[in-house]
C-alpha cells in the first residue's frame, strides 16, 4: 500500500495548534505578542485564522481593511508557524444584515430572523453570495500565494436552513429538475393519501409546523435540497478562493454518530468538493452513562477518513472542556494526549484545538483553550498540550500514512435522515446511531481497523460488510449486496432492512424488499416494538441473550436458523439466520441486542475470516490499538481508555517511537496512558 502525498506538500508535518482569534485582542497588542511566545512553548506550528473577522476586514460596505490579517499572518510566519486561512462567511457583520435584510434567514414558521448567532444567513440569497464572493476573491488575491498560508478553511461548521421565498423558488426548481413532472412528484410522495395531491408547482412549500410536515417524501427531499444548496454555496466560495490560489481547501464538518450529532448535510457529497476532509471532535469524556463514547469517536474519525480514503485533519477539539455539553467535565490528566493520538491513529494528520486563548466574554468564554484567562503557561492543560506537541514532532513518518481495513460499516445519509421520521416502531428515536456504534465497537475493542462506506462505494475488497438498520435502500444497492455475497463476501444486516425505496415508498411483496429476501433467505412478517421495561430473550446454542426495543418476527426461507426467541407469542421463531448465497454468506439479526450477543457473534466472524488486529497479541480490558502504514513501516497506537491500570501483550517485537525501547510480551498501561509503536 502506497503512502499518500502529504495534504500540505510543502509542510509534511503533523499539524498542532488551533483556532486563533486575535481580533478580540487588537486593543491589547501585548497579549498578541505574548501569544507568539506561548505558541512556541506549546509546540504549536499551525493556527486557523480569520473565521470571525468579517467586521474587522470589511467594517462597512465596500470598505476593506486587511491590516489586521497582514500583521497576524506575518507574525505567525515570523514565529515559525503556518496559517490555515478561513473565509468569514459563517458570521456576517451586523451592518450587512441591516443594509441587506434579504440575507437573514426565515424560519419554518415564516418569520424573518434577527441578526445574531452564527450561520443565520440565507444560502440562496444573490446578495449574500455576491458579498461572500467579493470578500473571498480579495482574500485569495492577497494571500493565495503567501508561503505562510497552507490551506483554505471555507466558512465554519456549515448548517441550518432558510425558508424564505428565494429558497422556496429554488426548492421548486430543484424538484422540477429531479422529477420533471408533477405526476412523478405526486407518485413519489404518494400524495393521494389525505388528498394532498399537488396540481401546481407553486403549491409545493417546505415542511412547516403550520403546514405540511407529514409527507415523508417531501420532508426528505427538503433535507436533500438544503444539503445540496449548502454544498452549492460552499462550491461558490471554493471557486472564489481558487481564483488566485492553488492551496487546498476544506470545510470543518461535525459529528455524525453519538450524542450531540449533526445530520443536516450529506457529508459524502460535500467531501467530493473538498481537497481534504476536516472535522470538529468534542466527545463526552468520563461519563459512566456514555460507555460507548470512546468507540463512537473512533467511528466518527473512521468515517471522515473514509470519505476520501485518505488522511483527514482534526480541525477542532478541546484540550480541557467544552462549554455546551450538558455537563462540561474536565479531561483527566493524560486524556488530551490519548484523544489526540486516537485521532492520529484513525487517520488524522493533525491535532488542532478550539481555541488557543480563551475569550474574555460572550458564550464561549469558559470553553477550553490552550491559554487560560490567567494568560501564562503554568497550567496543567498548557503543559499537556506542550508535551503532546513534542510527541507529534516525532511523527513526520506518519504523515500521509494509510489505514488498511478488511471490514466496512455501511452508513448512508438518506437512511439516517429518514429513520427518525418513521411513524411506527419507536416514535422519535429508533437508536440508529447507538446501533451503529455497538456493531462498530465489537471491532474497535479488538483493535481492528474499520472503513465506513456508502451505498455508492465499492465494497468488493472487504471480507465483511455490516449495514445495520438499512431501512431505505435503492435498487442499485440491493444489486450490489447480491453481487457482493455471490462473490464470496460476508454481509450482515439487522431488523428494519429493505423496507422502503429512495422516495420512502414501501416495497411491495414483503420485507426485505426486492431480491433481498432471496439473498438473506428470510421474510419479515411483523416487527414488535417493545416498551422500555419490556424484553425478550434469544437462545443461541446453550446461551441466552437479552433482546430489547425491537424483535422482528421472521420466517426462514432457505436460510439456516442460528437463534430463536424464547418468549411471547413468537417463541421458537427465528431471531438470527445465515444464508449461504453463491460463494458468500448473508446474516440477518432480527432483534436489538442489549448484552454480549454482538461481541460473541463478531468473535466467531473474525475467527472465521481471519481478520487481523492492529496489534499482534492481546489487548487488556479498556485497551485498544489502531494502525497506519506507509507501505514499509507500520505505526500502532495503543491506548488505555480505562480509569484503572490495564495491559497489552505483544507476540512480536515493536519499537517505542518516543523512547526507542523494544516492546515485547506483557506491558502495563496506567489509566489513559498511550504508546506509539513501530513495527
Amino acid at each position: 500500500m502506497n503512502k499518500n502525498k502529504p495534504i500540505f506538500e510543502h509542510y509534511p508535518h503533523i499539524l498542532h495548534g488551533g483556532d486563533y482569534n486575535p481580533d478580540q485582542w487588537l486593543d491589547t497588542p501585548e497579549i498578541i505578542d505574548e501569544d507568539m511566545r506561548l505558541m512556541k512553548l506549546a509546540h504549536c506550528n499551525t493556527m486557523t485564522l480569520g473565521i470571525f473577522c468579517w467586521q474587522v476586514t470589511e467594517p462597512e460596505d465596500g470598505v476593506y481593511d486587511f491590516t489586521y490579517l497582514d500583521a497576524m499572518i506575518k507574525k505567525i510566519g515570523d514565529n515559525g508557524g503556518k496559517v490555515i486561512l478561513s473565509t468569514p462567511s459563517g458570521a456576517k457583520p451586523a451592518w450587512m444584515s441591516e443594509k441587506y435584510p434579504e440575507i437573514r434567514r426565515t424560519n419554518n414558521m415564516g418569520l424573518k430572523e434577527f441578526q445574531g448567532g452564527r450561520h443565520n444567513h440565507c444560502f440562496t440569497s444573490p446578495v449574500y453570495r455576491r458579498k461572500v464572493k467579493e470578500m473571498d476573491e480579495r482574500l485569495s488575491e492577497r494571500y493565495g500565494k503567501n508561503d505562510t498560508v497552507i490551506a483554505w478553511h471555507i466558512s465554519n461548521e456549515f448548517g441550518g436552513e432558510c425558508h424564505c421565498e428565494l429558497c422556496q423558488e429554488a426548492f421548486r426548481d430543484w424538484l422540477k429538475n429531479k422529477y420533471k413532472t408533477l405526476e412523478a412528484l405526486n407518485h413519489a410522495y404518494w400524495s393521494k393519501f389525505w388528498s394532498h395531491t399537488y396540481t401546481s408547482w407553486s403549491q409545493v412549500h417546505s415542511p412547516s409546523p403550520i403546514g405540511e410536515n407529514g409527507m415523508h417524501g417531501l420532508v426528505l427531499d427538503w433535507k436533500r435540497f438544503v444539503s445540496d444548496q449548502t454544498i452549492d454555496f460552499m462550491k461558490h466560495e471554493i471557486t472564489a478562493v481558487k481564483k488566485y490560489s492553488d492551496k487546498p481547501v476544506t470545510a470543518n464538518l461535525m459529528r455524525l454518530f453519538g450524542k450531540y450529532r449533526f445530520d443536516g448535510i450529506d457529508y459524502r457529497k460535500m467531501a467530493k468538493e473538498l481537497d481534504f476532509v476536516s472535522w470538529d471532535a468534542y466527545p463526552i469524556w468520563h461519563d459512566s452513562g456514555e460507555k460507548n463514547e470512546y468507540a463512537s469517536i473512533g467511528l466518527n474519525h473512521d468515517i471522515f477518513r473514509s470519505l476520501k480514503d485518505k488522511p483527514f485533519v482534526l480541525m477542532e477539539c478541546t484540550p480541557s472542556l467544552t462549554n455546551w455539553h450538558e455537563y462540561n467535565k474536565l479531561k483527566r490528566p493524560g486524556v488530551n494526549r490519548l484523544s489526540g493520538l486516537q485521532a492520529v491513529a484513525h487517520g488524522s494528520d493533525s491535532v488542532l484545538y478550539f481555541q488557543f486563548r480563551k475569550s474574555r466574554g460572550s458564550s464561549e468564554k469558559f470553553h477550553g483553550a490552550i491559554v487560560d484567562h490567567c494568560g501564562h503557561e503554568n497550567t496543567r492543560v498548557f503543559r499537556e498540550v506542550s508535551e503532546l506537541g513534542k510527541t507529534l514532532e516525532k511523527l513526520d513518518g506518519v504523515v500521509g500514512a494509510t489505514t488498511k481495513s478488511e471490514v466496512a460499516l455501511v452508513y448512508e445519509w438518506d437512511n439516517t435522515v429518514m429513520l427518525p421520521m418513521v411513524q411506527g416502531f419507536h416514535k422519535g428515536d429508533v437508536k440508529f446511531s447507538e446501533t451503529l456504534i455497538k456493531h462498530y465497537k465489537s471491532f474497535w475493542n479488538r483493535g481492528i481497523n474499520v472503513d465506513v462506506k456508502g451505498y455508492d462505494d465499492d465494497l468488493s475488497k472487504y471480507k465483511v460488510v455490516i449495514c445495520p438498520m438499512m431501512y431505505m435502500v435503492n435498487d442499485s444497492f440491493i444489486e450490489k449486496i447480491e453481487n457482493y455475497v455471490k462473490n464470496g463476501g460476508i454481509f450482515i444486516t439487522t431488523y428494519m432492512a429493505g423496507m422502503v425505496n429512495e422516495t420512502d415508498l414501501c416495497y411491495l411483496g414483503g420485507f426485505p424488499g426486492g431480491k433481498l429476501k432471496e439473498v438473506f433467505g428470510i421474510w419479515n412478517e411483523e416487527i414488535d416494538t417493545l416498551y422500555p421495561q419490556d424484553s425478550n430473550s434469544v437462545k443461541i446454542g446453550d446461551k441466552s441473550y437479552k433482546a430489547v426495543d425491537y424483535c422482528e418476527i421472521i420466517h426462514a426461507e432457505g436460510s439456516k436458523v442460528l437463534g430463536t426467541y424464547e418468549s411471547d407469542f413468537y417463541a421458537g421463531m427465528p431471531a438470527v439466520t445465515v444464508n449461504e448465497y453463491g460463494k458468500g454468506k448473508a446474516y440477518y439479526i432480527a432483534f436489538r441486542d442489549e448484552g454480549d450477543f454482538l461481541n460473541d457473534f463478531y468473535s466467531e466472524i473474525i475467527e472465521e475470516t481471519h481478520i487481523n488486529s492492529s496489534l499482534c497479541g492481546k489487548l487488556g480490558e479498556g485497551v485498544t490499538a489502531h494502525s497506519r502504514t506507509d507501505g514499509e513501516n507500520e505505526y500502532v497506537f495503543v491506548g488505555n481508555y480505562a480509569d484503572c491500570e490495564s495491559f497489552f501483550v505483544t507476540d512480536k517485537k515493536y519499537t517505542n517511537v518516543e523512547t526507542g525501547e523494544t516492546i515485547f510480551g506483557r506491558h502495563a498501561l496506567a489509566p489513559y496512558e498511550s504508546l506509539i509503536l513501530k513495527a
